[in-house]
């Protein structure tokens, strides 16, 4: 490849890439892409000026050209050419003035260490096949053992797919362990003579258990103050309210005691085993570094394509250098897992995602982690932080120390990393992560103490009406408007800025705020005052990287559009009990606003319908309309059935109902 390198630098002349450009990207492509020991499979390394590429992101060939013709080559971009196995010359351009020349030997250490700092970690020259760590091997020992013939010449069925299918049979439909016995008697007398069918259900169940993942039951306190774990694990009494740890009970006719059943347990499914057993298998190995193959066009695809995302890269490099590094998200929400039975119980599920799978993959139950069973009957409210130091804990051993990792796709043991990107909640589980309180005047977490609501005189209900304009730019014409909004006020206040996480921080420590798990009851529900909506210090604040995160926190829209939908369909089908166009919201609608055409008739004294309510004819046009409905299969429900034509209203549908309604 020629020496000059003018042309890499000459790029756009009058608006347009130049000629000269055009034809050395060609002639370069072609360089690049006869270096096969260089490449990675049919990509090359992609040398343009963007920071996550700039010659350490392999990539194929068409984006490489798109990417420089777009952005340009990184400035001073060294380039090695070739004469022979032993043989090695560099030319570098160190500015566009022309090249400078070393000698072989210096040649070939400079060409050495160039590749192995612009490559990254990831990269292996010799490309040493690595054996899978004792921990690994363990599992692939055990996945060989189990997946052998049934018999000799079975071709169907392993044993490790027969006694799966087994307990899958089980649990669908609800199959007694002495049932379960017998049809393995019976398929063990109908197979041949050496056969691997297990012999009962005690067999089946060992054969699975090492594959399956690691669960541990802790103890609690009945008033969600504490869990029994690490240093207070020998504990018989809770250290806050002093209730017992363990019922006594007593049965048969001499009332013997029975000791050590504790009155309330909590399940916690450690995350690092599902980690490690993604980079294991051949069918996710791959498609855990998925996010950092894609390419930045500007549309948001995937949580990598995100501010957030690339905030953190640029904060972390060393974490963000190793692709294979895991991305999580941390989801809850309560729910009632005996809702038919008419009993009240609140469950609360915590649900880790990883965002390091592409898009079609990394919302798929199978890829989504249970880490913690937060047990009922009660809402935890802001004791959820009690349930979650298990969580918090490993999350920081993954983060400062990591665990070694065996990926299976490149045959290497790597350390892997963890951290936790952000959680998705719904506006009072955001309460219950964050620490601020979401109810009464301060509940935006935008706003804060900045919050311009107020106060219904009749109601006493708390009203965000008219806060909006203020996020306008200082020129909109709405802001001066004193008709359509709140009457005979203009709006010059700008929009408060957003507040890092280093200020919050700062916020908390100043008010001497504590964590749930330092603090009792009474303390918890007793800080709150009407000049602070902090509740507590969040344990989330405990991961050294919190602080840093541009996103900390994300409202899930398919709560907000449910909400959005109930109450705008009620209001304009008028649904007794249920629309928000009441008679107290009427009596105070011109206190605030001039709508002299939604006034009392004081001769009636009935109010006016409004102009979006709509009549009877229009109501049962629409429910007609919902019923005759027709979607693909799997796009949403059969609406139909949310229809009710005595009461011309719409009832039952789902969060992803509201969602094809309102978008579609």
């Amino acid at each position: 490849m020629s020496s000059n390198r003018h042309w890499m630098y000459t790029r756009i002349r009058n608006g347009l890439l130049t000629e000269e450009f055009l034809a050395g990207l060609e002639t370069f492509i072609q360089f690049a892409t006869s270096q096969h020991s260089w490449m990675d499979g049919e990509r090359i390394k992609c040398p343009c000026k963007q920071r996550k590429c700039q010659n350490t992101k392999f990539l194929d060939v068409p984006t490489v050209k798109f990417h420089l013709a777009k952005y340009g080559f990184v400035s001073d971009y060294y380039v090695w050419r070739f004469q022979g196995e032993c043989n090695v010359s560099v030319d570098v351009d160190r500015d566009v003035g022309g090249p400078s020349q070393m000698d072989n030997e210096e040649a070939s250490n400079a060409f050495h260490t160039m590749v192995m700092d612009a490559a990254g970690p990831e990269f292996n020259v010799d490309e040493i096949e690595e054996t899978p760590n004792p921990e690994a091997q363990n599992f692939y020992d055990m996945l060989k053992a189990a997946d052998q013939e049934l018999w000799l010449g079975s071709k169907k069925h392993s044993q490790l797919s027969l006694v799966a299918r087994l307990m899958s049979l089980k649990s669908e439909n609800h199959i007694s362990e002495k049932c379960f016995n017998q049809f393995t008697e019976l398929l063990k007398e109908v197979a041949p003579e050496d056969n691997l069918v297990p012999d009962n259900f005690y067999e089946t169940k060992r054969l699975l258990r090492g594959m399956g993942l690691p669960v541990q039951k802790i103890d609690c306190c009945k008033n969600n103050c504490m869990i029994y774990w690490e240093s207070d694990i020998d504990m018989t009494t809770c250290k806050f309210c002093a209730h017992p740890r363990f019922k006594q009970t007593s049965s048969g006719a001499t009332k013997r005691q029975k000791t050590n059943v504790a009155y309330k347990k909590m399940y916690y499914f450690p995350l690092l085993p599902g980690l490690q057993r993604l980079y294991a298998s051949n069918a996710t190995a791959n498609d855990m570094k998925w996010h950092a193959k894609s390419v930045e066009d500007g549309i948001m695809r995937h949580p990598s394509d995100s501010l957030a995302w690339k905030h953190f890269n640029d904060t972390y490099p060393n974490f963000a250098s190793e692709i294979r590094n895991v991305r999580l998200g941390l989801c809850t929400d309560g729910f009632q897992p005996f809702g038919q039975s008419g009993q009240q119980y609140s469950s609360w599920p915590v649900i880790l995602t990883t965002y390091n799978l592409p898009p079609w993959m990394c919302m798929k139950e199978e890829y989504m982690f249970l880490t913690v069973l937060v047990p009922g009957p009660k809402n935890p409210k802001e004791k959820i932080d009690v349930f979650l130091q298990p969580l918090i804990v490993e999350l920081n051993q993954l983060w400062e120390v990591g665990v070694q990792t065996y990926d299976i796709s490149k045959k290497q043991n790597f350390q892997m990393r963890a951290a936790l990107m952000w959680t998705v909640s719904d506006f009072p589980a955001y309460s219950m992560l964050s620490g601020w309180s979401t109810a009464g005047r301060l509940a935006c977490p935008y706003c804060m103490d900045k919050s311009d609501a107020f106060t219904l005189k009749h109601s006493g209900k708390q009203s965000w009406f008219d806060n909006h304009r203020k996020f306008l730019p200082p020129n909109h014409p709405f802001r001066r408007n004193k008709t359509a909004f709140f009457k005979n006020r203009a709006v010059t206040t700008e929009a408060p800025p957003v507040r890092s996480g280093y200020d919050i921080l700062a916020e908390i420590e100043t008010l001497g705020l504590k964590k749930v798990t330092e603090l009792d009851a009474a303390e918890v529900n007793g800080f709150i005052s009407k000049t602070c909506g902090w509740k507590k210090r969040s344990i989330f604040w405990d991961l050294p990287y919190w602080s840093s995160h541009l996103v900390r926190h994300n409202l899930d829209v398919m709560h907000i559009e449910k909400n959005v939908f109930d109450n705008v369909f009620n209001t304009v089908l008028d649904v007794t009990g249920k629309t928000k166009d009441t008679y107290k919201s009427r009596e105070e609608l011109n206190d605030y606003c001039r709508r002299p055409e939604l006034k009392q008739n004081l001769v009636t004294r009935k109010f006016p319908k409004a102009c979006y309510t709509l009549d009877k004819p229009a109501r049962e046009a629409l429910c007609e309309w919902v019923r005759n409905l027709k979607f693909p299969d799997g796009y949403a429900s059969n609406m139909s059935r949310c229809v009710d034509m005595k009461k011309l209203k719409l009832f039952g549908m789902k969060s992803h109902d509201c969602h094809v309604f309102m978008q579609s």
